[in-house]
């Protein structure tokens, strides 16, 4: 009887929300005159706007929170629901798909995660607590995430998940922080959608590098490598392919940060088809900076012609690649990594000992470069190497003889990894479980729990007593369920 009476509340409830709703709607369309008002002449033209490869929007200060978005003249938006207070109620048991992760080289313990639905977490204390630093800011999916090595306060952010699967949230552009991630500022590039990398110069922090894959539905956007010297405020496309491909990958010499290695990505989704690599993808260097490019051959899938095409462990003619991830030796700044996604089986480990000149296919491990298609390299052994995917993938050899890396107690599929300068057995790991770390080299793994950044698809309610159960299904975490309150709860 109880529930019968609980369920009759509520469904008396939804009514009389009904009936406000429109009776605001119609208060609204009520005031609203037949015709709008002509608008006022402009006193002078606007200009026109600049190309996207010269000049992109500068900077932007950060909207207040709850304006934007939403549309005036009905009840459904931010005012009507800004009395409600939000609580978090889990789930504990699992967390969600981490895109990036960024660590303070001055300070471990201060750590950013970038969730590819669920905004950027902060924490000051290696992960004891946690705080959500990018709620008020305008995309909860988020792709990229750096610290500034030469003054750890400012942060950046790329919005846009830089995937390419069906359910993938994009972005606004890139935001900034000087002061740890407590306020933030839109830097530009708000058709960028979709955002892989952000790197800034060692020696200039005005210098800055965005990989912008664009669009995933449509053409053109903000696309190519952008660059900004002035901290910013403007923005040069200084590598531009087509309107279909963007840049996934990015990777500067620690040697010589003029030195810029950058990946190429063709891809489009329809509705029903995902094109994901073309022969205008591609491993692609500058020596000034970005000024000039030179396109990579030498033995790598889809070069062509070149000085070591079709060599051993090479291949001579067109072929279309896919995205590639880039890694560069710390240790020994000549080795460079390409894992490379290509048709007729062509992908793989490539290695090059020669800063990029000449390649060699080390193995024939293909990810599924949609939703991975990154790799990583130990900073004190060159030789040493990680690939993301399902399980994550290990050679001491430089690529040759892979293994999976262990994963007892660990969620599968990862994205995003560190490993400590200071001791390379010590493993901060993202994945679609959220965040783990280990300090064996995999051998065992720490879950962080109190990361709630679970992705769902979907969440309805039951009508049980004294509390009612919430359900939802979630991205390859399960379908889950609980109490929206207990006994406990304050």
């Amino acid at each position: 009887m109880r529930i019968a009476r609980l369920a009759m509340y509520r469904r008396l409830l939804a009514g009389v929300f009904f009936v406000f709703c429109l009776a605001i709607s119609s208060s609204l369309q009520a005031q609203a005159p037949d015709k709008q008002p002509p608008p006022k002449k402009a006193e002078k033209a606007a200009p026109q706007q600049q190309p996207a490869a010269q000049q992109a929007p500068a900077g932007q200060a950060r909207r207040p929170a709850g304006e934007g978005g939403e549309e005036r003249g009905g009840p459904m938006f931010s005012r009507t629901f800004s009395g409600l207070r939000l609580r978090s109620i889990g789930p504990a048991v699992t967390s969600g798909r981490i895109a990036a992760l960024a660590v303070n080289p001055q300070d471990t313990s201060n750590i950013f995660v970038a969730a590819a639905s669920g905004g950027v977490w902060r924490t000051n204390n290696a992960g004891i607590t946690w705080t959500p630093v990018f709620d008020n800011e305008g995309s909860y999916s988020i792709g990229a995430v750096t610290i500034d090595a030469k003054n750890p306060s400012t942060i950046w952010v790329g919005t846009g998940e830089n995937n390419s699967q069906r359910s993938v949230g994009y972005g606004d552009g890139v935001y900034r922080s000087d002061d740890g991630g407590r306020t933030w500022r839109n830097m530009g590039l708000k058709n960028s959608e979709h955002i892989g990398k952000i790197l800034v110069d060692p020696r200039d922090s005005n210098v800055v590098y965005v990989a912008a894959q664009g669009p995933l539905w449509g053409p053109g956007g903000d696309r190519g490598l952008y660059k900004t010297i002035d901290g910013g405020k403007t923005w040069k496309a200084v590598l531009s392919i087509s309107e279909n491909t963007g840049v996934t990958d990015i990777a500067l010499d620690p040697e010589n940060p003029d030195v810029i290695y950058a990946a190429a990505w063709q891809r489009r989704r329809h509705v029903w088809t995902l094109i994901n690599g073309g022969p205008e993808s591609g491993l692609h260097k500058s020596t000034d900076g970005g000024a000039t490019w030179t396109k990579l051959r030498g033995g790598l899938p889809g070069a062509g012609e070149g000085p070591g095409a079709g060599g051993p462990g090479g291949l001579a003619g067109g072929q279309d690649v896919g995205r590639i991830g880039l890694a560069i030796s710390p240790a020994d700044p000549r080795v460079v990594y390409a894992q490379v996604e290509a048709a007729n089986r062509r992908g793989g480990t490539y290695r090059s000992a020669d800063r990029g000149a000449t390649w060699e296919r080390r193995n024939e491990y293909d990810t599924t470069a949609m939703y991975y298609g990154k790799i990583f390299v130990d900073p004190k052994d060159a030789d040493r190497i990680y690939v993301m995917n399902v399980q994550i993938m290990t050679s001491d050899e430089g690529g040759r003889n892979l293994r999976a890396l262990g994963s007892r107690s660990k969620h599968v599929d990862n994205h995003a990894m560190w490993i400590d300068p200071a001791n390379t057995d010590h493993l901060l790991v993202g994945c679609d479980g959220g965040l783990y770390d280990s300090f064996d080299r995999g051998e065992t793994w720490r879950f962080y729990t109190n990361l709630p950044i679970t992705q769902f698809y979907a969440v309805t309610v039951d009508t049980a007593a004294p509390f009612y159960n919430v359900y939802g299904g979630t991205q390859d975490n399960y379908s889950l369920g609980g109490p929206g309150r207990n006994r406990n709860s304050v």
